[in-house]
């Protein structure tokens, strides 16, 4: 595979190799550590949000803005022709005349890779339904290698919802590169899908199943919470499941130093409130470098920037 990601997609954690990832973090640093306010200028980015969302619409919108460049888009699809019945590809092929990139994030799962073979121009994923979050899963990359200095042999416990959770997904292949050591915690119907289970075992990845967190946060470097989502649940069985998946002050007595809180966000009640305010709480940085993670993509996808 090249290493130039100008004019390319990002659909899935896998269009890219361990070296890609490794420079879209060297640029990222960059961009967090010196302002280019007109790498972008001229550029226009189409956010395309079919789905409700947060901090990865804004934080591409930032990104843009910051770098120069200009954003349109929706954030609700009932303001789109798609509520006039008009289709997906439709849409695209019409919104990809409009601008030079675009980022969307839909409720299904293979909408990005179908939006990209019908855009003119390049297609960012922001999620696809339960699927892949590679924009996610490069901010967890960067927030786990400022913390941690590496991300080679790891031990990092995931925890919560990891059937329907699209980050959790891209970031056990991407971190399975790194040769991490995954503990997982979840109610048993919302486990990590047999598709996941099989990559990290062709690789040779080291993991384990656990029911509770203080069974294992002793040797962790990273905790990696979730939250239940409940929106993507298929059946009310699932939505009365309990588990131990809150984390909580008492089991922080037994960490590491060098341990740390991610969450992809937003948080429900699956970390307790008080724990913000601890050195292990990271999830808040965390989403502040996904503007970092997002100008980055944004400027080597459009022009392969050379900072």
């Amino acid at each position: 595979m090249s290493s130039l990601l100008q004019g390319r997609n990002l659909i899935s954690i896998n269009d890219l190799s361990k070296s890609e990832l490794l420079k879209v973090l060297k640029f990222s640093k960059k961009f967090k550590e010196k302002s280019f306010p007109d790498i972008l200028k001229k550029y226009i980015l189409a956010n395309c949000f079919f789905e409700p969302s947060t901090r990865t619409r804004l934080s591409f919108e930032t990104a843009m803005l910051r770098c120069g460049g200009k954003v349109i888009g929706f954030s609700d699809v009932k303001s789109t022709s798609i509520e006039k019945k008009e289709s997906l590809s439709d849409s695209i092929k019409v919104i990809s005349k409009y601008a030079d990139i675009i980022a969307i994030r839909h409720p299904y799962e293979g909408s990005a890779l179908q939006a990209a073979e019908v855009s003119s121009v390049p297609v960012i994923n922001a999620g696809d339904g339960a699927n892949q979050h590679p924009t996610q899963t490069l901010i967890d990359l960067f927030s786990i290698l400022e913390t941690q200095n590496t991300l080679a042999n790891l031990n990092i416990a995931i925890v919560g919802d990891l059937k329907y959770a699209r980050a959790v997904h891209s970031l056990v292949v991407a971190l399975a590169l790194f040769k991490a050591r995954f503990f997982f915690i979840s109610p048993e119907m919302l486990t990590l899908p047999d598709e996941i289970i099989t990559i990290i075992k062709k690789k040779g990845i080291k993991f384990s199943f656990h029911k509770a967190i203080e069974d294992i946060i002793s040797k962790l470097d990273i905790i990696y919470m979730t939250r239940i989502q409940e929106e993507r649940l298929s059946s009310k069985e699932e939505l009365t499941i309990k588990n131990n998946c809150t984390l909580k002050m008492h089991h922080l007595q037994s960490v590491k130093k060098n341990f740390r809180v991610l969450h992809p966000l937003p948080r429900v009640d699956e970390i307790e409130t008080t724990i913000d305010q601890t050195p292990y709480a990271y999830y808040f940085t965390q989403a502040e470098n996904g503007i970092y993670i997002r100008q980055a993509l944004l400027a080597l996808i459009l022009k392969e920037a050379d900072l």
